[in-house]
């Protein structure tokens, strides 16, 4: 459930389209969703109060001086920007085995009780498990649910991305039967089903790739988003090693692979 954080206001999140990510392959949504919060300089409003999520704690991930730098994050924050009506809850920590359906449910419920205008979930899937018709053009794909389908599937048509594939539910059989695929996507399938059976606009934007230096494979995600959102204009950032679109690159990016080898070795 959602708490507010302390001396703020319960927040009126009504008609806001909420932004999330899925723990998936990569990483790839949690980063991208990183470069919105950082660029934007979002608040933090509250946290996700789940026991679905492994805890964790840490030190503040978008820290720009000393002075906040010793704040601290836990595993499901949200984060507002109302001048963009957007909402962010951003996950850190992988989900406790057998709770994703449990998540889902108190995530769509807290949605519903919100009055958030859509769900834009960022994930990502194996690279290497796609099909022959996904190894063409590129590795952007998205998903409507029925309830969205009508009000953004022309502009999802014009964009960079491809809708994902439908692939044979038996491979090898005869039969017309056929299913989304999403191997490496966590809960993305699952909460894509749950929002369409429910009637709640859901928006999937995914991104094939593999494990590794996702950085790149992040900012092509966070581009592609806001290629539709309109979040903030597109330039290219001088004040990074990595080329990006106008996105500022968080502190905590700084130890995403480690601190680096100690001279002692050498």
């Amino acid at each position: 459930m959602f708490v507010a954080c302390d001396g703020c206001t319960r927040p009126d999140f009504r008609g806001f389209a909420l932004l999330m990510p899925a723990v998936s392959v990569g990483n790839v949504g949690q980063l991208a969703v990183d470069l919105v919060i950082s660029t934007l300089s979002m608040p933090k409003v509250g946290y996700f109060y789940t026991d679905c999520l492994v805890p964790m704690i840490g030190n503040n991930p978008y820290a720009t001086t000393d002075d906040n730098a010793t704040e601290l994050c836990i595993n499901a924050e949200v984060y507002a920007a109302p001048s963009k009506k957007l909402v962010v809850l951003q996950i850190r920590s992988p989900f406790i085995k057998n709770k994703y359906r449990l998540f889902c449910q108190i995530l769509l419920t807290w949605v519903k009780s919100c009055g958030f205008s859509k769900i834009v979930l960022l994930s990502s899937s194996h690279a290497y498990q796609r099909n022959d018709q996904q190894l063409q053009g590129t590795s952007l794909r998205y998903l409507l649910s029925p309830a969205v389908e009508k009000a953004t599937g022309n502009i999802m048509e014009r964009l960079n991305g491809r809708e994902l594939e439908q692939v044979p539910a038996f491979p090898g059989v005869n039969g017309d039967e056929k299913v989304f695929h999403i191997p490496g996507g966590g809960i993305t399938k699952l909460l894509f089903t749950e929002s369409c059976s429910k009637g709640i606009p859901l928006v999937v934007l995914l991104k094939f790739c593999s494990e590794g230096d996702n950085i790149p494979d992040a900012q092509v995600l966070a581009d592609y988003l806001n290629e539709w959102l309109q979040l903030t204009a597109n330039q290219q950032s001088n004040s990074s090693p990595v080329k990006c679109s106008g996105w500022k690159i968080p502190s905590s990016w700084k130890l995403l692979f480690g601190s680096g080898l100690p001279p002692a070795l050498f």
